[in-house]
């Protein structure tokens, strides 16, 4: 057993969320944990687990640093802190919670923990490829997964009905939860089909997807705590591309004239360009760079004109 665990056989002696917020981070390095499911470091992901495991803001840490703990909350904080370190469980399945900026949304082990780029440009409605969002009447969803994506697209287009699609039904049922969270179940469609597979005759003014991108060799070498989330949801083929080859080969049938294909496709731009050297994707700027998300209009894709 190591260090990290036998150390949970002193958390009597922790007494002020202080103390058990130094302990948490102490294990999680200790244990190695991955990160990347909401928090990118080990102080910001104990933060988070415990300030929501004693139900405290969860922007709100100081006022409450030297506060002491009660019996029953040092029994909550433990199991949780177990689950992360001794399962490797991600924290987003921990607390059934992920968010997108300010929006939130459930989330269990049957769909991806959301974490698209799609949702940065979603904030500004995809400005300044589309100029005016009130003038957006129909989005597609494709591998829609908890739905965060299709919800955040309703915000942004306030008069657009979006189809959110997924193989699964499993995940489905997550997405359901999020539509009827927000109230949105009569702007927000959802429709299980593999991806175009079900959509015979449907066209959109926007196709939005965050698909299954993880090539092969990435898929062998996941660290423990993606292997929670669903197969289907992480691996594509051997280069990461099968699902955005079906996406691009069948898009410009479903979309309007002048409709928007934007896709996320992780670490696959140059694999991507060498496979379509004919296609001028235009790559959109998002935190990490310009390399992750990129957008074709109907009349550049395959049969778009």
């Amino acid at each position: 057993m190591s260090a990290a665990l036998h150390a949970f056989n002193d958390t009597h002696e922790l007494l002020t969320l202080r103390d058990w917020l130094r302990f948490s981070v102490s294990a999680f390095n200790e244990a190695e944990l991955s990160f990347g499911h909401g928090s990118d470091n080990a102080y910001d992901e104990a933060a988070y687990l415990i300030l929501h495991t004693l139900h405290l803001p969860l922007d709100t840490l100081e006022p409450f640093l030297d506060t002491r703990i009660t019996a029953r909350e040092r029994q909550a904080l433990l199991d949780l802190l177990r689950r992360r370190v001794e399962q490797r469980v991600p924290a987003a399945y921990l607390t059934h919670e992920a968010w997108l900026g300010e929006f939130h949304f459930y989330v269990d082990e049957r769909v991806i923990v959301p974490r698209s780029f799609i949702a940065e440009l979603l904030r500004d409605g995809l400005a300044p490829w589309v100029e005016e969002p009130e003038n957006v009447i129909s989005v597609l969803d494709l591998c829609t997964g908890s739905g965060c994506l299709a919800l955040l697209a309703a915000h942004s287009f306030p008069n657009a009905e979006v189809d959110a699609v997924d193989l699964s039904e499993d995940a489905l049922a997550v997405a359901e939860h999020n539509v009827d969270d927000y109230g949105l179940g009569d702007r927000v469609r959802l429709v299980q089909s593999d991806l175009f597979a079900a959509l015979d005759g449907e066209r959109y003014d926007i196709i939005l997807s965050n698909p299954p991108y993880v090539d092969a060799e990435s898929v062998d070498a996941l660290p423990p705590e993606y292997l929670h989330e669903p197969e289907l949801a992480l691996g594509s083929g051997a280069d990461g591309l099968d699902a955005t080859r079906e996406i691009i080969a069948h898009a410009a049938d479903h979309l309007h004239p002048g409709g928007l294909l934007i896709v996320e496709i992780g670490h696959n731009r140059a694999a991507l360009e060498a496979a379509y050297p004919e296609l001028p994707f235009i790559w959109l700027q998002v935190a990490a760079g310009d390399e992750f998300v990129f957008l074709l209009k109907r009349e550049d894709l395959p049969g778009g004109r």
